[in-house]
C-alpha cells in the first residue's frame, strides 16, 4: 500500500521499484507516429543508399543482411548516423518515445547526448560486436541512463544482453580478479546471470548503463537494427563525456531558467 506521505504517485513507486530491482523498463512506447517516422526515414535512406525501394519497413529493415555484405556495413551504417542526425526534428521525436518514463526515472530537466546512435547487426557478422562492458569504466557520469530503441523485433542473440544489479555487485566486489583478463572472460564468469533483453517493434527499453551490458554474434535469421541515446538530470555530475561536447539541455523549467539568470541587487 502507498504511503499516503509519499509525493510520488503508485505508478511512479512502482516503476521506480521495478528498474531499481532489475535495472532495466521495457514499455510501449509514448509517440507510436514518432517511432514509425524514425523507422520510415531510416528505411528509406538505407534504400537509397542501396540503390533499393521500400515496400514494408519492417520487412526491408530485417532483410538488410541480403543486400549488403559485412565489410560494406559501417560506411552505410555512418551515413545513415549522419543523416538521421542532421534531421532538425529526429532528437525532438526519439525522446517523444519515452517522456515520461524518463521524467520519472532520469528527472524532469535533462540533459540529451547530441548524437543518437544506430546499431545494425547482421546475421553471423564478428565485425559488430560489442564486449560485455559498462560505460561508466571508460568514463561515462553514473547519472546516466540510455533509451535503447528496436527498429525490428529484437529477441535471443538478435537483442542485448544486461547482468542485473545484484550480480552486476558480485562482479564488481571481485572486479580486481579481472584486472588483467579479457572481456570474454569477464562475460563467461557472468553469462549464467545474464538477462537476453526481448522487446517487439513499438517497445522501448530505458536500462542502467552502469550495469555490464552488451551483444554477441547474431545467430538469428535477421538483421537487428537499434538506436541507442543517453540521458541524464541536467544538474547531476558529467563524466568524461561533458555538457556542450556530448550533452545538451533540452528541459529547463522557468523557475530554473529565471534563477540562473538572477543576479543579487548592489547597495553602493
Amino acid at each position: 500500500m502507498r504511503d499516503p506521505n509519499s509525493f510520488w504517485s503508485q505508478d511512479e513507486l512502482d516503476l521506480t521499484e521495478k528498474y531499481l530491482n532489475q535495472g532495466y523498463l521495457i514499455t510501449e512506447v509514448e509517440d507510436r507516429t514518432a517511432l514509425k517516422k524514425i523507422q520510415r526515414f531510416v528505411a528509406i535512406t538505407t534504400a537509397e543508399y542501396l540503390g533499393k525501394t521500400v515496400d514494408s519497413e519492417e520487412i526491408f529493415l530485417n532483410d538488410t543482411h541480403r543486400l549488403i555484405r559485412p565489410e560494406k556495413l559501417n560506411p552505410m551504417r555512418l551515413h545513415l548516423m549522419n543523416s538521421m542526425n542532421a534531421q532538425p526534428w529526429f532528437r525532438t521525436q526519439y525522446y517523444s518515445l519515452a517522456r515520461n518514463l524518463l521524467s520519472t526515472i532520469v528527472g524532469n530537466e535533462l540533459a540529451m547526448q547530441l548524437r543518437v546512435n544506430l546499431s545494425i547487426q547482421l546475421p553471423d557478422d564478428s565485425s559488430s560486436l560489442l564486449p560485455v562492458h559498462a560505460d561508466v569504466w571508460s568514463g561515462d557520469s553514473p547519472f546516466e541512463a540510455v533509451i535503447w530503441l528496436p527498429l525490428v523485433a529484437c529477441y535471443a542473440t538478435k537483442s542485448m544482453f544486461l547482468l542485473p544489479p545484484e550480480p552486476a555487485k558480485r562482479l564488481h566486489n571481485r572486479f580486481s580478479e579481472f584486472q588483467n583478463k579479457s572481456s570474454e572472460e569477464i562475460f563467461k564468469y557472468v553469462e549464467p546471470d545474464l538477462v537476453w533483453l526481448e522487446l517487439s517493434y513499438g517497445e522501448v527499453l530505458l536500462f542502467n548503463q552502469n550495469l555490464p551490458h552488451g551483444n554477441r554474434i547474431n545467430e538469428e535469421t535477421e538483421t537487428r537494427w537499434s538506436m541507442n541515446c543517453r540521458f541524464k538530470s541536467v544538474f547531476s555530475p558529467y563524466g568524461d563525456k561533458k555538457l556542450g561536447e556530448f550533452f545538451e539541455p533540452i528541459i529547463i523549467r522557468p523557475a530554473t531558467s529565471i534563477g540562473i539568470s538572477y543576479k543579487s541587487p548592489t547597495i553602493e
